[in-house]
């Protein structure tokens, strides 16, 4: 059999045992962008939610790029970063059976009364030393549109992932799995797909026992939560409804009694669907496993429709959201373009990032003002929103904001209310936008007409479109391959349109945000027409 590559050394942030918050582990290797006041000032609000600079300061120092051998330090590191945990760290004495999945020769419903058959001329395995590249654009200065250089010349490394999907040789026997799916955090598209094509994949495998866990991490302690019975023929429909039929919730109790009742339950593969906190809690349930050096696979689905988790193309449910925003800014365009001096507003997710805001607006060509929480801006003075919007109505007598729900924060009156995961509680920028709006134009003595519109809970609980269909399909499978193959303590995800296997730790770092200077985000500038409003 192939080697398997060698486990990372997991971080685990205080906080993580409450699932509260988001991981704080530090990347260790840096990125080097130039130094401009501009680009500094813009960048600044998304800045805050990146690790301590001091600890960036001290990844780039840890680099010597005078050193001739430096690049191959470098990749070395990084596929020490990069490496997946596998059950064979812990139990070293496990054994290799030959794949139970094969497409060409067995029905989901068969036994192995005599042994584990596979067909060695199915050309459908993923070998191990498969990878995939992280990075595809080589960029020949720092000074490029949305580059990301390792050092001041931009000097190109290969940077490879592990590629995802189904293994020859596997950990597990089927008859002695018992597979568990949680589903946490808030709701989003696609959940009851994953879900669906989890239990799918796990009896082709041919595995019996499936349950999910109701009402996320909360339901391996609440002993009047009992475990879900699954199959194909409970899930067969399920993917038509939104929502998730296990259930969602916040927080949960500590992953030492999460793991206690894995143990009692004799549950050994353990499937997470959530975003950055979710998988927090996901990782921390792997290191106990480890610990207790339990033959367990943990393996990660990432669930955030605001598409904030590093490293990944998207996340499932974005599409979706993007799409279903759609109908939110037609109808506040409508609005707008009705009325006598009609503004229009739409407020849309996006706690720290802002791609379904930047996404929406590109995609609906009906914005003339995009706000996200990673570019910062004034409402008064010369070059402030509102002086835009005094603009617009002279010039075509109505606009259409569109806004993330974490932008402009700064306006608002700060509180430490938390939720369940920790997350602060937003003040509502879309009623507050409305009302600087309207006291603005009645103090110049020209009211304008404000329609303010918040679709957020209505996105969230539609089913999946069809691209976030397909995404939640292949995510699903490929998790069960994971499992199976003896990976835990990984998160599967779409990497430049391959699917990849990533260590948890390496996409919880921080939030994915969107970069001011990257094309998209002046592709959505250039369909706006906004000018900066700083």
């Amino acid at each position: 059999m192939e080697s398997l590559s060698p486990a990372i050394s997991v971080v685990v942030p205080a906080r993580v045992p409450h699932f509260s918050g988001l991981c704080t582990i530090t990347p260790l290797l840096p990125i080097w962008r130039p130094k401009s006041n501009r680009r500094q000032r813009i960048r600044a609000h998304a800045e805050n939610t990146r690790p301590p600079s001091s600890a960036a300061s001290a990844a780039a120092a840890a680099i010597d790029y005078s050193d001739p051998n430096w690049k191959s330090k470098f990749q070395k590191e990084f596929e020490s970063r990069y490496g997946i945990p596998h059950l064979t760290d812990v139990i070293h004495d496990a054994v290799p059976i030959p794949s139970t999945f094969c497409l060409r020769m067995r029905s989901p419903t068969e036994d192995f009364a005599d042994g584990y058959p596979s067909d060695e001329k199915w050309h459908g395995y993923i070998s191990n030393n498969d990878r995939v590249l992280l990075k595809v654009i080589k960029y020949s200065s720092p000074t490029s549109a949305g580059a990301e250089c390792i050092d001041s010349d931009c000097t190109w490394v290969e940077q490879w992932v592990h590629r995802a999907g189904p293994r020859e040789k596997i950990y597990f026997k089927p008859e002695e799995v018992k597979a568990a799916i949680v589903t946490c955090g808030g709701l989003c598209p696609g959940l009851n797909d994953v879900i669906r094509q989890i239990v799918i994949t796990l009896e082709i495998y041919g595995v019996k026992k499936i349950v999910g866990i109701p009402f996320g991490y909360r339901g391996f302690a609440d002993k009047d939560l009992r475990e879900m019975p699954l199959s194909r023929n409970v899930v067969q429909n399920a993917h038509l409804s939104g929502g998730s039929l296990l259930g969602v919730s916040r927080g949960g109790p500590s992953v030492s009694d999460i793991v206690d009742s894995m143990e009692e339950r004799e549950v050994n593969m353990l499937f997470v669907l959530g975003g950055n906190g979710t998988h927090a809690g996901a990782n921390a349930i792997h290191n106990e496993c480890r610990k207790r050096q339990l033959r367990v696979a943990v393996v990660g689905v990432p669930k955030t429709i605001d598409n904030d988790i590093l490293l990944m193309d998207k996340t499932f449910g974005f599409d979706t959201a993007v799409e279903e925003a759609q109908r939110a800014i037609n109808s506040a365009y409508i609005e707008a373009h009705s009325a006598y001096r009609g503004i229009g507003i739409v407020k849309l997710m996006g706690r720290s990032s802002g791609f379904i805001a930047m996404h929406a607006s590109l995609a609906s060509g009906q914005i003339d003002i995009c706000l996200i929480p990673e570019v910062p801006f004034n409402l008064h003075g010369p070059h402030g929103v509102l002086s835009h919007l005094k603009y617009l109505l002279g010039k075509k007598g109505s606009a259409v904001v569109c806004i993330a729900e974490g932008a402009g924060q700064d306006f608002l009156l700060e509180t430490n209310a938390q939720d369940a995961s920790g997350n602060i509680v937003l003040g509502d920028i879309g009623v507050y936008l409305q009302q600087e709006i309207k006291r603005y134009f009645n103090e110049m003595g020209t009211p304008a007409d404000v329609k303010y519109i918040d679709p957020t809970y209505m996105i969230r609980a539609v089913r999946a479109n069809a691209s976030d269909g397909i995404l939640c399909a292949v995510l699903g499978q490929n998790a069960v391959h994971g499992a199976f193959a003896g990976y835990s303590g990984i998160t599967v995800g779409i990497c430049n349109t391959h699917y990849v296997y990533l260590p948890i730790p390496e996409v919880i770092s921080y939030p994915r945000v969107v970069d001011p200077n990257s094309r998209m985000w002046h592709r959505c500038l250039t369909s706006t027409g906004q000018p900066d409003f700083v």
